[in-house]
């Protein structure tokens, strides 16, 4: 799954005009509001390194659930539940509070949800029990998508102040970086810890919450950004569907939707099959097979950046279904190779196909309008998340595990062939902001599912 992201920014770069008044105003901002002497440059690392942290905690438990399974007994119906709870935090709070940093700063904003982020770190290690595990994933996607957000425009907006001459591609690559590889670090260091050091499903959310709560202390250190003149009555985050190319659209919601599943399969059941299914019990490989998958999305968001959403959704479309048939043919197999090979396809694949929707809707939507139509575009995505992941889960209930995921994997490339005449046109249906807001659209992610 930032994205992340994000779902309710356009980006900072939307709010931003270019030149040399962004940074005459963005300095006056850091001028007039820092209240101690943090620049721009460590601020901009702090911001990062948060972002990097909140991610990786909401993934923490996936090499862990299998320690869970055996101690509680829990199938894989019930992982699929505790990973579904993490999918409604992350849409309550994309619909209730990803906006709110525009009304009461960036600072403000993200260090409350940080600290939300290292609460559900220690709801984790001291309540491991199924209504325990619930709370800390809806807390913890709670703080994701805030997080996502917030953090996207805090860096992009510290990186501008910086000076004229400052590329926003750097901050869009530190974002994606952040974004998709904290979900990919969360899982190395969770397995890593459980494989050599005691107290596997404490310890792993005790050191990441410790080190949310010293990054969430540094970020009040850092200046503010965003220029609050007034706070205008709370609302709930606007949603809209761009009037042009609406069947463009949805089809990139649709496309979303089967990305962040795949994305969910390797940080909810994965390390299940991975144990069960083939027979490697290791939490480190278990880690570090999620981390390969969220690293390969990241790698190949920031190279195929430039591609436009057509050339995106084409490589998506060439590369995920691949990788679904060999991870598929792994378990049949029972070949760790093929496993760890297909989830890099799959990997790179997801991550495209979403960078592509992305652009697709800022190619239709109009420059004022984008942030909702975004905001629908996740909101949209992150809804379809659960259905695949929880039918999969089912699916295990009566059927072998191979053939429950053999189904899960034809479901999905069913439904991205159906949807790949409409995904390789992109934008092409010349919305109002066809051509517009590129730079917005190249960082802004994320929010992949973990």
């Amino acid at each position: 799954m930032n994205i992340i992201a994000e779902a309710q920014q356009v980006s900072a770069l939307d709010m931003l005009k270019p030149g040399r008044q962004t940074e005459f105003m963005l300095k006056a901002r850091l001028r007039s509001r820092r209240l101690i002497s943090v620049p721009p440059a460590p601020g901009f690392w702090i911001v990062a390194a948060s972002f990097m942290v909140v991610m990786a905690v909401g993934a923490l438990p996936t090499p862990l659930y299998v320690l869970y399974e055996r101690r509680d007994h829990f199938s894989a119906l019930i992982v699929t539940v505790i990973f579904a709870a993490y999918a409604v935090g992350v849409v309550a709070s994309l619909f209730l509070a990803g906006h709110i940093s525009d009304w009461f700063g960036r600072r403000r904003v993200l260090v409350p949800a940080i600290a939300l982020s290292a609460f559900s770190a220690g709801v984790f290690a001291v309540w491991p029990a199924l209504p325990g595990l619930l709370v800390a994933r809806v807390l913890s996607g709670l703080s994701v998508g805030v997080v996502t957000a917030t953090a996207t425009a805090y860096l992009a907006e510290l990186h501008a102040a910086r000076g004229p001459r400052s590329s926003p591609r750097r901050a869009e690559l530190v974002a994606t970086a952040a974004n998709l590889g904290g979900i990919g670090l969360g899982p190395l260091a969770a397995g890593l810890l459980a494989q050599f050091l005691p107290d596997p499903l404490v310890l792993s959310y005790v050191a990441f919450g410790i080190l949310a709560l010293a990054l969430a202390l540094a970020v009040v250190l850092l200046p503010e950004t965003a220029g609050v003149s007034e706070r205008p009555r709370y609302r709930t985050q606007r949603i809209s569907v761009p009037p042009a190319g609406r069947r463009a659209f949805f089809a990139a919601a649709a496309g979303g939707s089967v990305a962040l599943a795949v994305f969910g399969l390797f940080t909810s059941l994965a390390p299940g099959f991975l144990a069960g299914t083939l027979g490697y019990r290791s939490h480190a490989l278990a880690g570090a097979a999620a981390f390969l998958v969220f690293a390969a999305g990241a790698v190949a968001q920031s190279l195929l950046a430039r591609l436009d959403a057509r050339a995106l959704s084409g490589v998506g479309i060439a590369m995920l279904p691949a990788g679904l048939a060999l991870v598929s043919a792994a378990t049949w197999l029972a070949s760790l190779p093929a496993l760890l090979a297909g989830g890099v396809l799959c990997g790179a694949g997801a991550g495209v196909i979403f960078k592509g929707g992305i652009n697709t809707v800022l190619d239709l939507a109009p420059p004022e309008a984008r942030a909702e139509a975004l905001a629908t575009f996740f909101l949209a995505s992150y809804l379809g998340l659960a259905g695949p992941i929880l039918g999969l889960g089912i699916a295990t209930q009566y059927l072998s595990a191979r053939v429950s995921l053999l189904g899960f994997a034809g479901v999905l490339i069913v439904a991205l062939g159906a949807l790949a005449p409409v995904l390789l046109r992109g934008g092409s249906q010349r919305g109002p902001g066809r051509g517009r807001g590129r730079r917005a659209a190249e960082i802004t992610y994320q929010g992949a599912g973990s």
